[in-house]
């Protein structure tokens, strides 16, 4: 292993993660009976244009569609239109896409079919406010949830309860038509129904789950959004509404999956490889102090796994947004991770975000090694204070360490590898 470049390394794991969850690849195996009417492809996420363009390619019958992905995701299509928008905060554009796609599954016989390609960023990329709320109402519902520090899930119950599109109701809108959805999970424990806020997939989240989590987190909400949720009319959809009866839901790519392709990659390379877990959550720079300590326990005492070794994880971290600094939840997991393993030259890492970015600046996530901490001491960055202000971006960037790999198409979450050698 000495004489492989680590970063060259751990770019070949990403690499391999992310082909794991190519939807050129994924979508084949999972393609519905044709049917007896029209054909309706609707779609939302960062990987939604890729996954467009991989359903024409394989679709041996006339379809028409449109789907909605974040700006600079965009791909080429013949037969299905691409709307970009927005991305973490939702704008008129993506507005107007949920318009749309509401309107497009107007009207339809159960001789049609509807195929829904959904993938993580969904939710920011389809506002449609519910009741007399306003796209500003939900601009501060999602600055408010970003801020928050809460796991994605209870995100997602929240956002669902202030929609005319999530939870389950763009699916309900194509009744009687069959909806199969195809979904790219970005969700710790691959729950379907979370990915993008579950807009043709509903779950069990009630108001009352979103008011305890608006609590929990202390969120501080417009007074419409709080008097919306507090209401009725925002119940979405249960499971056993009969509008569902016949939809089927398909996971076409997950963070376990990529997981085991890295692995995989790893030992084709002539390295172990360990899976800590694809779901892991909390705060990011907490679970990055978390595996310093084991990266730091494996190079020093050779244990709990023997060196050389890959140690990988997956899921999605959250970020207590404190000051306005620049940053994501990889790069900030690195930063605290950097610090934890500071001066110990067998340990490089890379955390990023496998839809090709982290955060709202155009890096997917960064390289860390044993030199970073001092390195960006050399480049007069302290890395404590950078850390303690969300900052993280701007110190991986004063050393050249962040990873920019573009968008890739695909969205399974966060990849964390740590090469011990």
């Amino acid at each position: 292993m000495t004489e492989i470049d680590p970063k060259t390394f751990l770019t070949a794991i990403f690499n391999a993660a992310v082909a794991a969850a190519d939807p050129q690849r994924t979508i084949r195996d999972r393609l519905p009976a044709m049917p007896k009417g029209r054909t309706i492809v609707i779609g939302a996420g960062k990987g939604s244009a890729q996954m467009a363009a991989a359903f024409e390619k394989v679709w041996d019958g006339p379809i028409e569609g449109l789907v909605v992905t974040r700006y600079g995701y965009g791909a080429t299509c013949q037969r299905i239109g691409i709307i970009e928008a927005a991305h973490p905060v939702p704008d008129a554009a993506g507005l107007e896409a949920s318009r749309r796609l509401l309107e497009k599954v107007q009207g339809l016989t159960a001789d049609d079919l509807v195929v829904a390609l959904i993938s993580g960023g969904g939710s920011a990329l389809l506002p449609s406010p519910a009741g007399g709320l306003t796209l500003a109402d939900e601009i501060a519902v999602n600055e408010a949830l970003l801020a928050s520090g809460a796991p994605i899930a209870a995100m997602n119950t929240i956002r669902k309860h202030v929609s005319t599109i999530k939870g389950g109701r763009l699916a309900a809108a194509a009744y009687p038509a069959k909806v199969v959805s195809l979904v790219v999970s970005d969700i710790p424990g691959d729950n379907p129904a979370l990915v993008a806020s579950g807009p043709t997939v509903p779950d069990s989240g009630s108001r009352e789950n979103a008011l305890a989590s608006i609590a929990a987190y202390d969120m501080r909400l417009p007074a419409a959004v709080m008097a919306h949720i507090n209401s009725p009319a925002a119940e979405a959809p249960c499971g056993d509404d009969p509008r569902f009866s016949r939809n089927e839901v398909h996971l076409i790519a997950s963070a376990g999956v990529s997981l085991e392709a890295a692995a995989a990659e790893a030992r084709r390379q002539g390295i172990e490889a360990v899976i800590l877990s694809d779901s892991i959550e909390g705060e990011a720079r907490e679970v990055g102090g978390v595996h310093a300590a084991i990266a730091r326990e494996v190079a020093t005492r050779n244990r709990p796994f023997p060196k050389p070794v890959l140690i990988l994880s997956g899921g999605e971290t959250t970020v207590t947004v404190r000051t306005k600094g620049k940053g994501g939840r990889n790069s900030e997991f690195l930063l605290a991770f950097a610090i934890g393993i500071s001066g110990m030259a067998s340990v490089h890492a890379l955390a990023a975000d496998t839809d090709g970015i982290d955060g709202s600046e155009d890096n997917a996530g960064a390289f860390a090694d044993g030199s970073t901490v001092a390195r960006m001491r050399a480049a007069g960055v302290d890395a404590k204070a950078m850390l303690a202000g969300n900052n993280a971006w701007t110190a991986f960037n004063a050393i050249g360490d962040l990873f920019v790999p573009g968008p890739t198409g695909t969205n399974v979450n966060d990849l964390r590898a740590i090469l011990i050698r």
